[in-house]
């Protein structure tokens, strides 16, 4: 059992792997990858109602989907 504790030890005391960046770097890029994707979702804001095309308010009271205002 002591062994295998040793071996535990032994093992824990290992230099870990250094980061590539630091820390605050791996922040800053996700949020500006963040970013990046709300620019992309901005910029199909709008989009369906322009392919469905124009809305008429001419006073026609019967919606095609049945319902009310």
């Amino acid at each position: 059992m002591s062994s295998s504790l040793s071996n535990l030890y032994a093992a824990a005391e290992e230099p870990l792997r250094e980061l590539p960046m630091s820390p605050y770097a791996f922040g800053a890029l996700a949020f500006v990858s963040f970013l990046a994707l709300l620019g992309v979702l901005w910029g199909f804001r709008g989009t369906a109602q322009k392919l469905a095309g124009p809305v008429h308010h001419d006073g026609d009271h019967s919606s095609p989907q049945g319902g009310h205002h």
